[in-house]
Order: structure tokens, then C-alpha cells, then sequence
């Protein structure tokens, strides 16, 4: 295996770890209106993932960062090409996390309700792109090589942001919605105590029945297409089982096992489209015109540098972000909100 297929291997690790963690990130954003229905039950759900969300944003900023360097051509026609949908991505993660830091600065109800809707819409609005964007990266993008400028150009309706929502795409966008929604009720009943353990509960229970319609769907339709024979049919069934575990061990208050079902599933679902894509980093609508990995790598001592440095740091990023999530792994109640703090005038 050389150097730049490796690196395709990482990146997908990378995006897998962004989607599971940041994953009940958005999940908790999206089911403020359910579950948030008191303003303290949104603060004990702010504070579930205080501690750790911007760290868990991290992912999404290494996995670009590792697009750049290592496969330059593949960063230079998504981040090009799609540059509108991934505006409004950038968009949605400024908002939500403006939000988690200026809604507790006073205590004036509409300013809270201001913050909170660009929770929900910076939780709801990256998911949804992200799940359709990344259903089109298996499906295929209108993507022709140019041989004078030896790149690979976009073409045709994706100059229009419309020309992203088929009906692959949208399945996409909506499953991973509704599955995050259900990673996120799993981990509210994991993180709290009291009613809003028990709401979240009943809620994962409805969610999951959704989500494992939408995931199945996808996994089927995605395999069926566009899969690599048998080793895509077993990721599959891996994310279809990931959810009904969730949903069994929900319903026998077991809420660890639960998130632990909803985990594997994620990381089966997003480690099939990338199978699905391989040995492309961005496939072709037209036939000879995919983006290959090899096309796409940067030089050898490039790859190389970057090997030995992630062989490095990368242990000492993931131990510190184990040590934040075994420091803050208590469970959380409105009992635990210490009383507002009046706005200074």
C-alpha cells in the first residue's frame, strides 16, 4: 500500500472520528425545541457538551487540513467547486459556536432565544449539507480533467447549489440528520439525570426508528450502486446493526451500550462511502474523468513528512481529549445549575 492510499485511509478515520463526535454535538443543537423546552433543561444540555465540543470540532479541521497537504487536488476541486454549500457550512459552525459562548451573557430572554436559534440552525444546517454533499461525493461529481492545466474542473448545474439535491443526495442529508438527532438524544440520557434522562429516553426510542428506516436506505442504496462487493455489503450490516442495538439497549436503560450501537453505526456508515469511493478521492459523473488518489497525492517527501509528524503529535491530541471526556464523564441534573448570573450593566 503506498504512502498517498494510506493517507486516503487516514483522512477517512479523521471524518469518521469529526461525524461521531461532533455528531451528538449537532444532535443536542437539534433537539433544543424537544427537549430544551425549559431554559433549564437547555442549560444542563449546553453543559453536557461544554467541555468538549470545540475539541470535537478539531476533527473537521484536521481532515481539511490533511486534504491540503495531502492530496492538494482533491481540496482544490471540492473546496472550489462546492464553495457554496461549504459557505454555508462555515456559516452554521461560526454561529453555534458564537452561541455556546454569548447566550449566558445576559439574562434577557430574547437574547437567549437569538442564541439558541443559531444553535439549532448552525446544528441542523452542517449535518444536512454535510450528508448531502458527502452522498454526492459517492455518487459522483461533474468533474472533467483538463490536460493544459492538469487539474480537474467542475462543469454544468453544480455551478448552481441546486443541482446538489438528487434524490440520493437528499436521502443522505436527511439520514444523517436524523441519525445524529438520535446519537445526540442517546447522549443527553447518557450525560443526565432526572426528567430530562427519561424525556431523552422516550424520545431516542422514536428517533431510532427513523433513523434506522433513512441509515438503511442509504447503506442499501449506497452498497447497491456503488459498493466494493462483499467487504461493503458486511459495512452494511454493521451499520444497520449498530442501530438496533441502539434501540434494544435503549429500551433496557442500558444508555452506555446504546451510544455505543449509535457509534458503530456513524463509523460504518461514513467508512462505506468512503469504500465506495476508492480508489477515487472524487468520482466522475463521466466516464475517465475520476480523481484518483494517486492524481490527487502530493509528492512522496511531502507524504512522508506528514507521517512522521502525525506518528508524533497525533498520540498527545488523542490522550488529551480521552483525559476531557474522563474528567467531565459525570452525569448532569438542573440540580447541578448554579443560579443565573445578573447581566452587569
Amino acid at each position: 500500500m503506498t504512502l498517498a492510499e494510506i493517507w486516503f485511509i487516514a483522512i477517512a478515520i479523521l471524518w469518521t472520528g469529526f461525524f461521531i463526535l461532533e455528531g451528538f454535538d449537532f444532535g443536542v443543537g437539534m433537539l433544543f425545541p424537544v427537549l430544551g423546552r425549559k431554559e433549564n433543561n437547555r442549560r444542563v444540555m449546553i453543559n453536557t457538551i461544554g467541555p468538549v465540543w470545540d475539541a470535537n470540532e478539531v476533527w473537521l479541521l484536521t481532515a481539511g487540513g490533511a486534504m491540503f497537504a495531502a492530496f492538494p487536488e482533491w481540496y482544490a476541486t471540492v473546496f472550489s467547486g462546492l464553495y457554496i454549500p461549504l459557505f454555508l457550512v462555515l456559516i452554521g459552525l461560526i454561529l453555534r459556536g458564537v452561541s455556546f459562548e454569548y447566550r449566558h451573557k445576559h439574562d434577557r430572554d430574547d437574547w437567549r432565544k437569538l442564541f439558541d436559534s443559531f444553535i439549532i440552525f448552525g446544528s441542523t444546517v452542517v449535518p444536512l449539507v454535510l450528508g448531502v454533499g458527502f452522498a454526492n461525493f459517492v455518487r459522483g461529481l461533474p468533474i472533467v480533467a483538463d490536460p493544459e492545466r492538469r487539474n480537474w474542473v467542475m462543469y454544468g448545474s453544480f455551478s448552481n447549489i441546486l443541482g446538489l439535491f438528487t434524490p440520493f443526495a437528499l436521502l443522505g442529508g436527511l439520514a444523517f440528520l436524523v441519525v445524529f438527532m438520535f446519537h445526540g438524544s442517546l447522549y443527553i440520557a447518557l450525560k443526565t439525570l432526572g426528567d430530562i434522562r427519561l424525556e431523552a429516553r422516550a424520545l431516542a426510542a422514536k428517533l431510532g426508528v427513523g433513523a434506522l428506516v433513512l441509515l438503511g436506505a442509504l447503506t442499501i442504496w449506497t452498497t447497491a450502486a456503488y459498493g466494493k462487493g462483499v467487504i461493503s455489503w458486511i459495512i452494511t450490516a454493521l451499520s444497520i446493526l449498530g442501530i438496533v442495538l441502539a434501540l434494544f439497549m435503549n429500551s433496557k436503560d442500558r444508555e452506555g451500550w446504546a451510544f455505543f450501537g449509535t457509534v458503530v453505526s456513524i463509523a460504518t456508515m461514513v467508512s462505506g462511502m468512503f469504500v465506495a469511493m476508492w480508489p477515487n478521492v472524487v468520482p466522475a459523473l463521466t466516464p475517465g474523468n475520476d480523481l484518483s488518489i494517486q492524481a490527487a497525492a502530493s509528492t512522496s517527501y511531502t507524504l512522508q513528512i506528514m507521517t512522521v509528524a502525525t506518528v508524533i503529535f497525533l498520540p498527545v491530541v488523542l490522550a488529551y481529549q480521552a483525559w476531557t471526556f474522563w474528567v467531565f464523564r459525570k452525569r448532569l441534573s438542573t440540580k447541578n445549575l448554579p443560579a443565573p448570573t445578573p447581566a452587569a450593566n
